[in-house]
Formats: structure tokens, sequence, C-alpha cells
């Protein structure tokens, strides 16, 4: 069987990751498509993550009721930072050795890959799906090459029409108050409300 394996902060999930997962599972005949939100990006340091609770919690609501999709808390149960290597290996575990797995990455993600921990050992362990992403050029595979060995036979293209939803513009506009209807699922929607996620405190 085929797997798709959807990765991020997800801080918030939003819309567009719905329409990148289900893409995906159409196109390239996906059983399930397995949501992992991070634990400790490394990538990521420069800024607050919102608690993994929150997070975990967004994600299954946001899913519920989609038979497809799944969500896998694997790197929020693992101490220390997320390498998407290691999720690839644990999920492999658990899939078997007979399961493809195709991990979800943005053509901004595929560039940076060379930087990513133990590259070369992902891309034998899965396909990597590179998904269009506003404002990105599509990667030089070749020039990764060189630095990724293997990352060619590796990479399946998908092309959809760039989603242009951010996680970053969501927490600014629930941060001033603006409304954030339509960029994230309803029950999201009124999550982050009901939980003050995002609020910037308030100035004495």
């Amino acid at each position: 069987m085929n797997f798709g394996v959807l990765g991020g902060t997800f801080d918030p999930i939003h819309r567009g990751h719905l329409i990148i997962a289900e893409a995906a599972r159409k196109k390239l005949v996906l059983a399930k498509v397995i949501f992992v939100p991070a634990g400790q990006p490394w990538l990521k340091n420069d800024r607050d993550i919102t608690p993994a609770e929150h997070r975990v919690n967004m994600v299954g609501l946001a899913i519920a009721g989609k038979a497809h999709f799944e969500q896998s808390t694997v790197e929020v149960n693992r101490p220390g930072p997320s390498y998407s290597v290691d999720t690839v290996a644990a999920l492999r575990k658990d899939f078997g050795d007979e399961a493809q797995i195709y991990f979800l990455v943005g053509w901004d993600s595929l560039a940076e890959l060379p930087q990513w921990h133990q590259p070369q050992r992902l891309v034998k362990l899965c396909k990597l799906v590179a998904i269009t992403r506003p404002d990105f050029s599509r990667p030089d595979l070749k020039s990764l090459e060189s630095s990724v060995p293997g990352i060619t036979k590796s990479v399946v293209w998908l092309d959809i029409k760039p989603v242009d939803i951010s996680s970053s513009d969501i927490r600014d506009r629930a941060a001033h108050g603006s409304s954030i209807k339509g960029l994230v699922p309803g029950k999201v929607e009124k999550y982050i409300k009901e939980n003050g996620l995002y609020r910037k405190p308030k100035s004495r």
C-alpha cells in the first residue's frame, strides 16, 4: 500500500494543508495521508511554537471525519529535535517493508534538503513529493543531486495551483483580532478563539 506523510508545525493547520493532502492522495492513489505535527522543529528555532497539545488538537479537528486522513504524534512523543528521517523510519516500521511512503514537501523545502538531517538516508526510505509553492521556483534536481545523491530518482512532482495560505499570516490575523474565516476549518477557527491562541498580550 502507498501512504502519504505530511509533516509540519501546523501552527495552525489550515485549508491549504488539506488541499495539498487531498491532491496528493488522488494523484498518487494513496491509501491514507498521515499528518505529523512537529515536536521540536530544529529549523524553526527562531520563533516560539504553540504548545504541541494545541497543535495536535487542531489537526485532529481539521481531519475529523475524513477517512483517508490520520494523525501521528510520533514526533511530539519523541524527545529532542524533530528530524524527518527519523519520522519516516519509524512510520516505515509501522507500515511494513512492503509499503511505499510518499513524503510531501514544498518546492522551498526541497531546495533546502541538503541542510536536512541525513538527507541521503531520507531519499532511500521514501519518495519525495515536490509540491508547487507560491513565489518559489522549481528546484534544480541536477544541482541537488551533487549534495544528495539519489534525490533525482526519489522526487515525484505534484504540480497543483499554488495554495496562497500561510500559517504565519493566520497567526498575524488572529493576533490583531482580524477574521481568519475560510483560511482554517470552522472547528479550528473556533478552537483558536476559545483558547485565545496567537493573541497579543494586552499592554498595561
